[in-house]
């Protein structure tokens, strides 16, 4: 079967709104155009964007009316949030939209508000839909040249929206997959057989994120022959469906038995969608899933409940990879895990052109027609990273566009947009690992504004990630799996120290024992300790062991269900379930006060790590 895609092209000779009809191999062609010639289009987006927004109050205030593409470079310039906040605030405000684009703003989209402190807010058009929903048309055809058949049953992809708020003037506030999942792009879809979902719609927009994982997590059951594909938008909201299914698997089995839904199931969508699917009860259905369920451990368990599944669709890039051990357990290492687009809040930016490719090895090409990117350079070996600080100021000639950048080279993204962020910094640290024609495939490495400092010392996600990666080894040996971890500069002890916190699970036990804190030798944790410390860098380790300026760190075991509880706090403050990301250094106090209140043990570095003077 040929797949027709219906996809709205956000390029300068296409911004007419005109929907495109591709097929799959027409999607792909479209690929091919717009990397062959990444230059031009990116040249058309800047000129579009200044031939349309050279009267607002920001960019008239360093171009006056100008539209010429040397002058934008020349004069307007790199910021962060702090540069673009107080025009947002005033249109937040009641202000006209005017300020900062030449479009209606229709909505702010918040951020996860766990990468980088408090949510900001991002202008959006209604356009920016069609860009969106452009990219998302790319993933299937890109899809089908590896994994065949995919049109023959349905996705098991767990997607979650949050109650959206409303701004002083009206606007409303929500994260980007709210938006997208909440628009018509998304509910007035054409029936497609490569994106069958087995989640009701109704229980994707519910707002109680619990009933919503309930019924999603029952429709994918019920459905358990069908599915091809599972999913969800992030690595770790996949585990937490598992998680869920460890917890409730009984209440699900009963409602198939029995054809009736559970009882706490209140919300009146949800009701209605879910007494279709349970229209007659189904025992061999329930006694098949009990089965798989009651079998201890769940090594495998994704393979056995849903046999026809092709592969894992979640991001397990950045900090998300450390969920991979994890997938790779509950999968029995049998499906791939595919990552198959780059996107934030402000801007989506490419696709996986390889998807079945291993994690380590994800790349994506940025497509030339989502915005204008330019590149802060950072050096061949990220040397420059800590040279240009989150609020630094980047001189305009330092940036390079986007057919400039060199390979094997590291760059921080530059964004411009049509709703109004000119020369904006998404705080994204990426490596170019190859060209696609002439568009650059890049490899994320991590957030630049994450870091642990106690004196001198620097400490990113990547370099905190691959530390652990190297210490979580020496619980292998011990049946032991570091499920999740986040860290601290802890600064009230002299000399300060960093603390990581780490929820530890033991394959093949039973709930029983897990429940008994089942402990390891004191001595295979103070290993842990110095084996991170090991892996971090020249600076760190100086100061540890020369300077005397940091103390030894410190590891932290909490109870297991502890950073669950960490991510039912966020959420409460304002996160999305969808954009959820465990914040790998933790600054929020209340998020302290619960972790330190689930500590079963602590644990230091026996020993200083291992330093030379160079």
């Amino acid at each position: 079967m040929r797949r027709t895609l219906k996809l709205k092209v956000p390029s300068s000779d296409s911004m007419d709104g005109k929907k495109l009809e591709y097929k799959g191999e027409e999607a792909l062609k479209e690929i091919e155009r717009l990397t062959e010639k990444a230059d031009e289009v990116q040249k058309s987006i800047l000129t579009e964007v200044l031939t349309r927004n050279c009267e607002t109050e920001y960019l008239f205030k360093y171009m006056e009316g100008s539209k010429n593409i040397l002058e934008f470079k020349r004069n307007v310039p790199v910021i962060t949030y702090k540069g673009i906040r107080p025009y947002i605030q005033r249109i937040v405000n009641g202000e006209d939209s005017s300020l900062i684009t030449g479009h209606p703003i229709t909505e702010m989209l918040s951020s996860s508000g766990t990468s980088a402190g408090e949510p900001k807010l991002m202008p959006s058009i209604a356009e920016d839909l069609d860009r969106r929903t452009f990219l998302y048309n790319l993933i299937m055809p890109i899809m089908n040249r590896y994994v065949p058949g995919l049109d023959e049953g349905k996705a098991m992809y767990l997607y979650f929206i949050k109650a959206e708020m409303s701004t002083p003037c009206g606007l409303p506030a929500r994260p980007v997959l709210t938006s997208y999942y909440k628009s018509k792009h998304f509910k007035c879809r054409a029936k497609d057989p490569f994106n069958d979902y087995t989640s009701p719609d109704q229980a994707i927009l519910c707002k109680d994120s619990s009933q919503s994982m309930y019924c999603q997590m029952l429709a994918g059951l019920i459905h358990r022959h069908q599915v091809l594909r599972l999913g969800a938008v992030f690595a770790s909201a996949f585990l937490r469906a598992i998680t869920f299914l460890e917890h409730n698997w009984v209440r699900l089995c009963n409602d198939i038995r029995t054809g009736q839904l559970d009882p706490l199931i209140t919300d009146l969508e949800c009701l209605s969608c879910m007494s279709t699917l349970l229209s007659s009860p189904n025992p061999c259905l329930a006694n098949e899933i009990e089965d798989i369920c009651s079998r201890v451990p769940w090594k495998g368990i994704l393979c056995q409940l849903w046999p026809r599944a092709k592969y894992i669709e979640a991001v397990v890039t950045g900090s998300m990879a450390q969920y991979i051990p994890a997938l790779e357990y509950y999968s029995d290492g049998k499906l791939p895990l595919v990552s198959p687009m780059y996107a934030s809040s402000e801007c989506f930016f490419g696709v996986n052109l390889k998807p079945l490719c291993d994690p380590s090895d994800a790349a994506f090409t940025l497509m030339p027609n989502m915005g204008y990117f330019e590149f802060i350079p950072l050096g061949e070996n990220g040397t420059m990273l800590m040279n240009v600080g989150e609020e630094d100021e980047v001189p305009n000639d330092k940036l390079v566009d986007l057919v400039q950048v060199r390979l094997g080279c590291y760059y921080e993204l530059v964004v411009t947009t049509f709703a109004g962020l000119y020369r904006y910094r998404i705080g994204d640290v990426l490596q170019v690992s190859g060209f696609h024609n002439r568009a650059p495939q890049f490899r994320f490495i991590c957030r630049r504004n994450v870091l642990l400092s106690i004196d001198n010392d620097k400490t990113n996600e990547e370099d905190l990630h691959k530390s652990i990666t190297v210490a979580k080894k020496l619980l292998e040996p011990y049946s032991a799996l570091l499920v999740e971890y986040t860290s601290y500069a802890d600064a009230s002890t002299m000399p300060g120290h960093y603390v990581l916190y780490w929820e530890i699970r033991f394959h093949g036990s039973s709930k029983a024992d897990h429940l008994a804190n089942i402990a390891l030798d004191d001595k295979v944790l103070q290993e842990c300790c110095i084996a991170v410390e090991e892996e971090l860098d020249y600076i760190y380790r100086r100061c540890r062991t020369f300077d005397k300026s940091i103390g030894p760190l410190e590891i932290r075991v909490v109870e297991l269900g502890t950073f669950e509880e960490l991510m039912d706090l966020f959420i409460n403050q304002g996160a999305s379930i969808n954009q959820y990301k465990t914040p790998r250094c933790i600054k929020s106090i209340a998020a302290l006060e619960l972790l330190n209140s689930h500590v079963k043990a602590s644990f230091f570095s026996p020993r200083d790590p291992k330093w030379e003077k160079l």
